[in-house]
């Protein structure tokens, strides 16, 4: 197995009244201690940053609200992918890049569970990829729409259930860095 940990749309907007994450707690020093585990293991780390057009509601490029958090920004990484869409192989490098370095495991972190962690999930898995999602690395907010209300506590769970139905490995950071140490 060799892996490669995708740090997805970890921005100043999901700090922020647009888009802020409320679930779970400490999703970003659980993102911080992945990138710093899988760093010290040799773990490839790609940072994805998704771009709307300028004047855009959350994530217009260029925008205060559309640069990685600093946290992320500060600590090294591998590789950044500018993405459009929720997925982060849509349009990227990302799928050429892994292949190149002969990497068969995704990990995924990042926000929002539901929207871009969930899509480049998915994505991987049906590129060939397997996946290992961090249920506490990966969060989200209360979505209301003409389809009704959920909270964030309810639509995380449910993505974590669907992905280990068919689609990923989930488990909590800790468990992760756990197995790192054991390779």
């Amino acid at each position: 197995m060799k892996r490669a940990l995708l740090v997805i749309d970890v921005q100043n907007d999901c700090f922020s009244d647009k888009l802020r994450v409320t679930h779970p707690q400490g999703s970003l020093e659980n993102i911080l201690a992945a990138m710093d585990g899988a760093a010290g293991a040799g773990i490839p780390v790609i940072a994805v940053q998704h771009s709307n057009p300028p004047g855009a509601g959350a994530f217009a490029k260029g925008g205060a609200g559309w640069q990685l958090h600093p946290e992320i920004a500060g600590r090294a990484h591998d590789l950044l992918i500018e993405k459009n869409l929720p997925g982060s192989f849509t349009g990227t490098v990302l799928e050429s890049w892994l292949r190149e370095r002969g990497i068969d495991t995704l990990v995924i972190t990042g926000y929002m569970t539901q929207m871009c962690c969930d899509t480049t999930s998915r994505q991987a898995v049906h590129l060939g990829f397997s996946v290992e999602f961090l249920s506490d690395a990966t969060g989200t907010l209360a979505i209301s729409n003409t389809a009704g209300s959920v909270t964030a506590e309810e639509l995380h769970r449910s993505i974590l259930v669907t992905q280990a139905m068919r689609f990923a490995k989930v488990l909590p950071t800790a468990k992760w860095l756990e197995s790192l140490a054991k390779q």
